[in-house]
């Protein structure tokens, strides 16, 4: 064995020395502790400040990133301190190593700083991804954590959202625009029901009125017959009211177009004569 041999693996024992290994885990750990401390700092914003609750949200989530990414490679250089020599022979062993074996978590990684910066949606967004909708909870290194509706947590890596089509509600605003679905009948009268339904949405202490109200008719088939859709499109002042607003609107718009008189579409029912024909057909086969 020459000298450089001998020297080359002084150098790698060095570096996987008990000591620096114990060093490294405990800075990664005051890594994890600092990135717990400014969520825990952006929670107690939010509480106090609700009406910033998603800039909070989204500067948590870039000072987390900038703490994982730049504190870990601090930690690493000024812990481990490699040579040149063993730096540069290690880089490209670990480039084919983490290409090969890592390759989607390094593609979501990055993918995780490009919508970092090109914020196709944003950290309380409620975003639809893939037949999925819910909340934005979190922009990680490694995936983008969605809160649905029925409170269930789904991960999604961040190299999908770079590929396929995401379509985000409120992009980066507390209010949103929510569609309530009403169906009447086609004699109905519908300009007193646009007027009742407009005064319905209008009243609900959950919608946002410096943005418009619209009330929109379209013929369509419903319950086997032609009915008239009503859709009424207003906002909710904060996505976290979505469903509220869309059961108030539900129930007091159902309740005044009861109360006025407004026709609803009538279900097709067969004739009793015909449901009796076929069961006595069917009794006869067997």
């Amino acid at each position: 064995m020459n000298s450089m041999d001998v020297s080359g693996a002084a150098d790698v024992f060095d570096v996987l020395s008990f000591t620096k290994i114990t060093l490294l885990i405990f800075g990664l750990v005051c890594l994890g502790i600092a990135a717990k401390f400014v969520s825990s700092i952006g929670l107690r914003l939010n509480r106090r400040i609700p009406s910033r609750r998603l800039l909070i949200a989204q500067i948590v989530t870039m000072v987390s990133f900038f703490i994982y990414i730049f504190g870990g490679g601090y930690v690493f250089y000024g812990v481990v301190q490699p040579p040149k020599t063993l730096l540069l022979a290690a880089s490209g062993t670990l480039a084919v190593a983490l290409g090969l074996s890592l390759k989607d978590l390094v593609a979501s990684i990055v993918a995780g700083v490009i919508l970092l910066f090109d914020r196709p949606f944003q950290v309380g967004d409620r975003v639809t991804f893939d037949k999925v909708y819910g909340e934005v909870k979190t922009i990680g290194l490694r995936a983008v954590r969605l809160v649905t509706l029925d409170d269930s947590i789904v991960t999604i890596p961040n190299s999908r959202f770079i590929t396929d089509v995401v379509s985000s509600g409120n992009s980066g605003s507390l209010d949103m625009m929510i569609e309530i679905n009403f169906h009447l009948a086609l004699e109905a009268d519908l300009r007193r029901a646009q007027d009742i339904l407009y005064e319905t949405a209008a009243t609900s202490r959950f919608v946002f009125l410096k943005k418009p109200i619209t009330i929109v008719f379209t013929e369509v088939e419903f319950a086997g017959r032609q009915a008239m859709q009503v859709r009424v499109k207003c906002y909710v002042i904060d996505v976290r009211f979505e469903k509220a607003l869309q059961t108030d609107i539900l129930v007091r718009g159902n309740e005044a177009l009861i109360a006025h008189g407004i026709q609803r579409p009538a279900l097709l029912r067969k004739d009793r004569s015909d449901q009796l024909r076929v069961q006595i057909s069917e009794m006869k086969e067997i």
